[in-house]
């Protein structure tokens, strides 16, 4: 079995409507060191998620569930959430949801089989640090961009822009404390933030960053030395240059 630390485990969401299923799993995760939230439904691992007190790095989820369930659940729990997605269920699910999934795990199982799942997939999966920001890399999506024109005017757009410049200002200042602290729920938190607000304004540059961060790329399980993430913080500062760049270009103050 892979040699993962208690630092190193993701949070784990476990969705399942069966009452028994979801205690034996649960109290599996816990004792094997992960932290665990539960949900009886799709409806309610949403508003878990939308709380904001879950950042799951795994997500369980049973493939047969009353209600919000299958490839509509799944495609919610992406919108929402980057974590990896793995099916659990006493029969073999629909190849659409299998297909939408990351992986599959027939019940009933024993504890090593649901953790090397967990932990064999997560492996497979870290994000390694970027090697400075790339010269042709996109900074705003001219799609996005043309779209938001459309919708406001040319003054509320600059003011969007701005906004998120002087976000990126402040929340990679509170990532070097957080990293600093080696503060990694807090640093996810920030990067999921930063990963937001690029993402609705078509920062493409900012919200790469920001989904790096989200995902455990300044965590000492994916970097080999401080001096990394130091260095994705730097390439935040710098895409945020670059976007300060992008919007007097195309702007007018």
């Amino acid at each position: 079995m892979l040699d993962f630390t208690r630092q190193e485990l993701p949070t784990v969401l476990l969705i399942d409507d069966d009452m028994v299923s979801r205690e034996v799993m649960a109290t599996m995760l816990t004792m094997s060191g992960y932290p665990v939230h539960t949900a009886a439904d799709g409806g309610t691992a949403l508003d878990v998620l939308g709380g904001g007190e879950c950042v799951p790095g795994v997500i369980l989820m049973d493939a047969q569930m009353p209600g919000l369930s299958g490839t509509q659940l799944i495609e919610k729990l992406r919108a929402r959430s980057l974590a990896r997605l793995y099916l659990i269920s006493a029969s073999g699910p629909a190849e659409d949801v299998a297909a939408a999934a990351d992986g599959f795990l027939l019940k009933p199982f024993d504890p090593e089989s649901l953790t090397r799942l967990i932990e064999e997939q997560e492996a497979s999966s870290k994000p390694a640090p970027p090697k400075g920001l790339d010269p042709e890399e996109q900074v705003v999506n001219p799609g996005t961009l043309a779209q938001l024109r459309e919708m406001m005017p040319e003054a509320a757009l600059r003011q969007i822009y701005e906004a998120i410049i002087a976000d990126v200002g402040k929340r990679t200042t509170l990532l070097e404390v957080a990293v600093a602290k080696g503060d990694w729920p807090e640093t996810r938190r920030i990067g999921h933030a930063i990963k937001g607000g690029g993402s609705m304004a078509g920062a493409t540059q900012i919200a790469r960053l920001g989904h790096l961060i989200e995902a455990g790329g300044l965590e000492p399980s994916t970097i080999n030395h401080v001096d990394d993430s130091l260095a994705i913080i730097h390439d935040l500062r710098a895409a945020a240059v670059n976007l300060q760049r992008i919007l007097e270009a195309e702007f007018t103050a």
